[in-house]
């Protein structure tokens, strides 16, 4: 989930509890954790609002000094329904981390990771995007996604949202600039050379 960058230390120090939205469907789901910048935090509700059931309260959760300027911070579309979430931050290691770090794959472990990958080639409309988006991340650490799209063809945002599927699975970590093998991906790797 996205938040602003201000408002990232508030949800670190869970001083930041709320977040207003606009959308046309809800995107999270309570009961459910989300990684932000901050880490992790899990909804506890997510709720349809109008502007007059806003609280002061509700502001200086979401990080604001008042409805007003909530409100005017608020993004999405025009057309788009208001929920306001609570969440509260998650102590603990990210699962992703823990899974990237994890880099003792057997047989089982590998093919596994095989399985999701193809699963991930089928569904894209693109067609098969996987092995070229761990070979360019492989051979060119640290470049800047734009650049590592451009050198597949592939637009960035797409080729942002497809390195992130790779992530949830273990393989591949963010850098400042850029993205690197995790020592997981690293090791599926060595079983499947590219």
């Amino acid at each position: 989930m996205l938040f602003e960058r201000r408002l990232r230390e508030g949800i670190a120090s869970g001083t930041i509890t709320a977040a207003l939205r606009r959308w046309r469907r809800p995107q999270v789901v309570a009961g459910r954790q989300y990684r932000t910048g901050a880490g992790l935090v899990e909804m506890s509700s997510v709720e349809p609002v109008n502007p007059p059931d806003l609280t002061p309260r509700d502001a200086r959760a979401a990080g604001f000094p008042n409805v007003a300027a909530m409100l005017a911070d608020l993004g999405g579309p025009p057309d788009g329904q208001l929920y306001l979430l609570r969440f509260h931050r998650v102590d603990g290691p990210d699962p992703r981390a823990a899974l990237a770090a994890d880099d003792h794959l057997d047989g089982a472990g590998v093919a596994a990771i095989d399985l999701r990958l193809a699963r991930l080639d089928h569904a894209s409309p693109r067609g098969p995007w996987t092995a070229a988006a761990l070979k360019v991340i492989a051979d060119h650490p640290g470049v800047r996604a734009a650049d590592l799209a451009a050198s597949l063809g592939r637009d960035t945002p797409t080729f942002k949202a497809d390195v992130r599927k790779l992530k949830a699975l273990g393989l591949t970590e963010s850098l400042e600039v850029g993205y690197r093998l995790s020592p997981r991906g690293h090791t599926y790797l060595t079983h499947r050379p590219l």
